[in-house]
């Protein structure tokens, strides 16, 4: 708080406190004084937050104090339970006067928000909320029905991480062969150019061997050109990389949670259109999906990996056990390789790049999740709560990742690590979540498919067979895909003949 206000404050008590002292508590002179309003010492506007996400307490609580003393209102931050959040608050809006004014939620649930009337479309007078400050998907993340309906806050999303310890030392050992092979040829044309040397060197007169060290540039720049850009290209780096003993497998991944394996289709898959409203666009069952899932299943034979045994942490701790060159990781990955740096229980150097393409020809596009801030509808304080959630959003973004592990939305916020840096880049090219209530249930459905794909059922039969049951969701009548044959597969890049 600043210093003249705590200032004014303090008098302010002090006053009243003498006031109620000359007069006496209870003292007839009471009586000839108006009646002092209950909240006459705090009588500000008040507007009412709520989340859900523990970890950004204290973050909101310092952000909402210094809203308060910049505009005179009060903002109260309040942490609620995630069952049942848009009930309870569509229950206490109706029922109550201690609803939310504004609330975080994820851009999936805006449509069931928008159509129980708990969202107002924004009312951004400062002109925040545009492709200056957030990327295309955090825009169409906030979009529904034409229409801005939330600033966008933090978001989730998939990236390649990659041990950079192991990449440094394979590239190492790549220009050290290249500078022997160097120095052999020029020691070849010496000596076809001058003949045998003279006077040979005696025995101990040989020069000890120089150690060799290459250029820091020049190494970077090899590290960079080895990671990879496709799957292909892993499956190449598998097939001749001479791994370290603690290495158990070149690249592992939880192949049994849609959020990590959707990056695969989430190019030729598209499930309401850009924001994700529209039941018009739909295309799930088409060529292009197809070949990427075959790509899918064709990696079984490489990594063979058990949906039944793999989970998310247990690829993270084994990526921290140095057991894992790549993997494909969320953002929270960050903060648990660098408090493990801490720990001593990670002692390499590790990378975040973007999510790799299959090959030359299918494209890859991770999934994303974006967290926004929602003006409730039946706010009486909209004004107010639209300035609070820019000031929040835009104002504030800066320190968000520092303060709470969330990774902002808003585009031009600078990290100290560039991992954390690196995931944003991946969210800039990201499909968002779709918020029709009419597939809701097409992420469980998609999970059954990749496993199913993924443990050897046909391909096309799968996708056919998904795409009919959520088309005669959203149609209401049954639905039937023309069949579409499988191509003849094709070997990659990486594969032993």
């Amino acid at each position: 708080m600043k210093l003249w206000k705590r200032i004014l404050a303090v008098a302010v008590v002090a006053v009243a406190a003498g006031v109620l002292l000359y007069f006496g508590i209870g003292s007839n002179r009471l009586a000839s004084l108006e009646v002092i309003p209950d909240n006459a010492l705090i009588s500000r506007p008040t507007i009412n937050l709520w989340y859900t996400d523990e970890a950004l307490g204290d973050y909101l609580g310092s952000v909402a104090l210094d809203f308060s003393e910049e505009k005179n209102v009060r903002v109260i931050p309040k942490l609620v339970s995630g069952l049942e959040y848009l009930e309870n608050i569509n229950r206490d809006s109706l029922q109550t006067n201690t609803y939310p004014d504004l609330y975080i939620i994820s851009n999936e649930s805006l449509e069931k928000a928008s159509l129980s009337g708990l969202v107002s479309p924004i009312r951004d007078e400062a002109g925040a909320v545009n492709e200056s400050n957030f990327s295309r998907p955090a825009l169409e993340a906030v979009t529904y029905d034409g229409k801005l309906v939330g600033y966008p806050f933090y978001f989730e999303t998939s990236a390649l991480v990659y041990n950079k310890t192991y990449m440094e030392a394979l590239a190492l050992s790549a220009l050290e062969a290249e500078a022997d092979a160097l120095a052999g040829e020029e020691a070849m044309q010496e000596l076809d150019e001058n003949g045998e040397p003279l006077v040979p060197d005696g025995e101990g007169n040989n020069p000890e061997p120089e150690t060799f060290t290459a250029d820091e540039a020049q190494l970077q720049e090899r590290i960079e050109a080895m990671i990879p850009a496709t799957i292909d290209d892993i499956l190449t780096f598998a097939n001749s990389y001479d791994a370290p003993e603690q290495v158990e497998a070149v690249f592992k991944w939880d192949v049994a949670d849609i959020f990590y394996n959707y990056f695969f289709v989430g190019n030729y898959i598209d499930v309401g259109g850009p924001t994700g409203d529209n039941t018009e666009k739909i295309d799930i069952y088409n060529l292009d999906s197809i070949k990427c899932l075959m790509a899918y299943q064709d990696l079984n034979q490489f990594f063979s990996i058990d949906p039944e045994e793999v989970d998310y942490d247990s690829v993270v701790r084994e990526f921290i056990e140095g057991k894992l060159v790549f993997t494909v990781a969320t953002t929270d990955i960050v903060a648990k390789i660098e408090e493990a740096k801490k720990n001593g229980e990670f002692p390499y150097e590790y990378g975040v790049t973007n999510i790799p393409n299959i090959n030359e020809e299918l494209q890859t596009k991770s999934l994303s999740v974006t967290n926004a801030v929602v003006v409730n509808g039946y706010s009486q304080k909209k004004d107010i709560a639209n300035e609070f959630a820019a000031y929040l959003t835009v104002d504030r973004a800066q320190n968000l990742y520092e303060r709470t592990g969330r990774m902002p939305a808003r585009k031009g916020v600078t990290f100290t690590s560039p991992q954390a840096e690196a995931f944003g880049r991946e969210y800039g090219l990201s499909v968002p979540i779709p918020k029709m209530m009419a597939t809701s249930n097409y992420w469980v459905q998609m999970e059954i498919a990749f496993t199913r794909i993924w443990s050897g059922d046909g391909v096309s039969d799968t996708l056919k067979a998904l795409s009919e049951k959520i088309m005669t969701q959203v149609t209401g009548q049954p639905f039937e895909e023309e069949y579409i044959e499988e191509p003849e597969k094709e070997e990659y890049a990486g594969e032993e003949e």
